[in-house]
């Protein structure tokens, strides 16, 4: 096995616990309130500011072109087209001023990343990264088949952007590049990495509904499919 397959085993706990969230099962079926949506997108827009510093910092450490251009270009997908895409969902949300301000979740996880693809082996930022890569793959897959069977799906744009095949095969290749870089003294931490940044998916949806304010509905006629 390998030690991508490791770790995806070694978290099945934490990732059933994924699976298990009322964020997720109401984002689905088209009912999580628009106020939780929005906690939602704003933090994330935060989170992926510095994402895209920690996958910058792998590319910089990547040991060969092909590593180092594939981080790059992730760090470019989390800086400028994800973060466009939780722009427009917002403005659709009814516009309006934005948090700037993390919260506790996002802050420990944006900090882990960062610190953890500055100062540790290139392998174990790899492996810290990786979960946001492949948590999100999963779960929009699992999500996308529910989604599409709701007429007028208000968040089907977000649901199936995670399903969609570009977005899978970037999450097969940041496991090969993962592989690729581990070592017999790395796997360890590198597991450890692993398991730290899926609890911290965890955490950070969870998170939500606690910091939402409440249910709000859309405005009349929006959609963010």
């Amino acid at each position: 096995m390998s030690v991508t397959d490791d770790a995806w085993a070694a978290t099945a706990a934490v990732r059933a616990e994924i699976d298990a969230l009322p964020f997720l099962a109401e984002l689905a079926d088209g009912t999580l309130s628009s106020a939780a949506f929005r906690c939602y997108l704003e933090q994330d827009a935060l989170y992926l500011a510095g994402y895209a510093k920690a996958l910058a910092l792998l590319a910089a450490r990547a040991p060969d072109p092909q590593a180092a251009s594939f981080w790059a270009s992730s760090a470019h997908t989390a800086a400028v087209v994800e973060t466009a895409l939780h722009g427009d969902l917002l403005e659709l949300l009814g516009g309006g001023e934005r948090t700037t301000e993390h919260s506790p979740t996002c802050l420990a996880y944006v900090s882990y990343l960062v610190a953890t693809t500055a100062t540790e082996p290139y392998a174990v930022g790899c492996a810290a990264v990786l979960p946001c890569f492949w948590v999100y793959a999963h779960t929009g897959a699992r999500l996308a088949p529910a989604a599409r069977a709701v007429v007028d799906h208000p968040y089907l744009r977000w649901v199936t952007t995670y399903d969609d095949p570009a977005f899978q095969q970037s999450t097969r290749r940041a496991r090969e590049l993962t592989d690729a870089a581990a070592t017999p003294e790395t796997a360890p931490a590198m597991l450890r990495a692993f398991a730290i940044a899926t609890a911290y998916e965890r955490d950070f949806w969870s998170s939500v509904p606690r910091q939402s304010g409440g249910s709000a509905g859309l405005r009349s006629g929006s959609s963010v499919a």
